[in-house]
């Protein structure tokens, strides 16, 4: 007899939810911040208790969750690989097993996909992908939801990639499949998305390009991320030589939308992936998008622990 509870949702990346889903939890995001904004008391996880496991650091996943967590009511258990058996010889399984016994909902930030859908496989409660090599839907969730709030629906719209065919590009073809818009992708050579790996079903919902100028034409949102990701620390000359001509400029921007945004998932290095005069500019809402990492997520928590609320 399985010890799981009926119902039991985890969110381990973009694809895990449905549409219907995504739509209330933007509306639900929206309240949530409205709230936060005027000083409201919005605590339905009281009681409860989330545990955050780093085998990467970061800022702002940290601080997102952490606040998050606070903010509805409930509490919040910081682990790291160096303070807790993850990082030594016990099996995730079993981490899994026990670490759930003991808390409401589960954070991982970690390197392969593999290792959170382990976890989650061994866990009574939900688990949250925080990042993994494969995948960051949290931040996409941000993302989309900082369209919104700027430019309304991101139905039928385009989406500039420019730059790694990393876990940020994966998790937008994602999105794009499921919500009904267009990526326009641009990689380096040998820096390409693998559809497999993204695990799209088809190549409909986005187009590549060689010209990363090209596919910024008429882009409705243009976004990149760092040239080297966590965990790629060595490859990092490589790749400085390689994505040169990635690098989100001005000129770019003027051949996208009037309007266009431009987003950065942070930490940013202006002169690399994207220029100051950019990410600096009237068009970026990137710090709009940091932010909206904390409403989107506490709308998520509250989601995956509570279901849809009225």
């Amino acid at each position: 007899m399985s010890t799981k509870p009926p119902g039991l949702r985890h969110y381990l990346q973009f694809s895990d939810l449905s549409a219907e889903d995504y739509a209330y939890l933007f509306e639900r995001s929206a309240l949530i911040k409205r709230k936060f904004k005027a000083y409201e008391k919005h605590q339905p996880l009281s009681d409860r208790t989330l545990a955050m496991i780093f085998e990467k650091a970061s800022t702002r996943t940290r601080v997102s969750f952490e606040a998050g967590m606070y903010q509805l009511g409930g509490s919040v258990v910081h682990l790291t690989t160096g303070d807790s058996q993850l990082g030594r010889a016990e099996p995730i399984e079993d981490s899994a097993k026990v670490i759930s016994r003991m808390v409401d909902l589960v954070m991982i930030r970690t390197y392969e996909q593999t290792k959170i859908e382990t976890f989650a496989a061994h866990s009574r409660v939900p688990v949250i992908n925080g990042l993994t090599n494969e995948f960051h839907p949290c931040q996409i969730l941000a993302d989309l939801f900082t369209f919104i709030e700027h430019r309304g629906s991101i139905a039928g719209k385009v989406v500039a990639w420019v730059g790694d065919g990393n876990n940020m590009a994966n998790t937008w073809l994602q999105a794009a499949e499921l919500l009904g818009f267009t990526v326009h992708l641009s990689t380096p050579s040998g820096y390409e998305v693998d559809q497999a790996v993204a695990g799209i079903r088809s190549g409909e919902s986005y187009k590549v390009f060689r010209d990363p100028m090209q596919a910024c034409k008429g882009a409705d949102l243009v976004t990149t991320d760092v040239w080297t990701s966590m965990g790629y620390e060595a490859e990092n000359e490589a790749r400085k030589k390689a994505f040169a001509d990635w690098c989100v400029t001005p000129a770019m921007m003027a051949v996208a939308k009037n309007d266009a945004l431009f987003m950065h998932c942070l930490p940013a290095h202006r002169g690399e992936e994207v220029m100051a005069e950019v990410i600096d500019g009237p068009q970026s809402a990137v710090w709009d998008e940091a932010e909206n990492r904390l409403h989107v997520q506490k709308a998520l928590m509250e989601f995956l622990l509570l279901g849809r609320l009225a």
